[in-house]
């Protein structure tokens, strides 16, 4: 890798590791690319590259996933969305539907009890959303 490669790849882990902390503040992908000293587009494809997903596709996944934590606490659907940073509940239950593979309430309802005597650590791979996976890999 040529020095400059490098050192966007730290520009890059930079604006993923800002993601990582502020996902519950509104973030738009110019608020993102300014963290990686990157215009907007050039970010995008940058990201997509490094990490195989948008920008905006990682933020709603840590979105969700912290959403995952609450609803298994027993945070309210509404609770929850507000919680992360999403201001439309239908468009947060669509996102969730589409990333858990069940609507948030579903999920919520589910026993949680295995995950809650994990570490903390072991737990959050455990429960780490994919894309789509199947619903009986989730009620397990």
């Amino acid at each position: 890798m040529t020095p400059q490669e490098l050192a966007n790849l730290a520009h890059l882990r930079r604006a993923r590791d800002f993601i990582d902390r502020e996902y519950a503040r509104p973030l738009d992908v110019p608020t993102m690319a300014a963290g990686a000293l990157m215009s907007p587009a050039h970010f995008s494809r940058q990201f997509k590259a490094a990490y195989g997903e948008s920008p905006y596709n990682y933020l709603m996944t840590r979105r969700i996933e912290r959403a995952m934590a609450l609803l298994r606490a027993g945070a309210t659907v509404t609770d929850a969305c507000m919680e992360v940073g999403c201001t439309s509940l239908g468009s947060f239950s669509s996102r969730f539907t589409e990333i858990v593979g069940m609507p948030p309430s579903e999920y919520r309802a589910l026993e949680h009890e295995a995950v809650k005597a994990m570490p903390n650590c072991i737990a959050k791979q455990h429960t780490r959303p994919a894309r789509n996976p199947p619903a009986a890999a989730l009620k397990s």
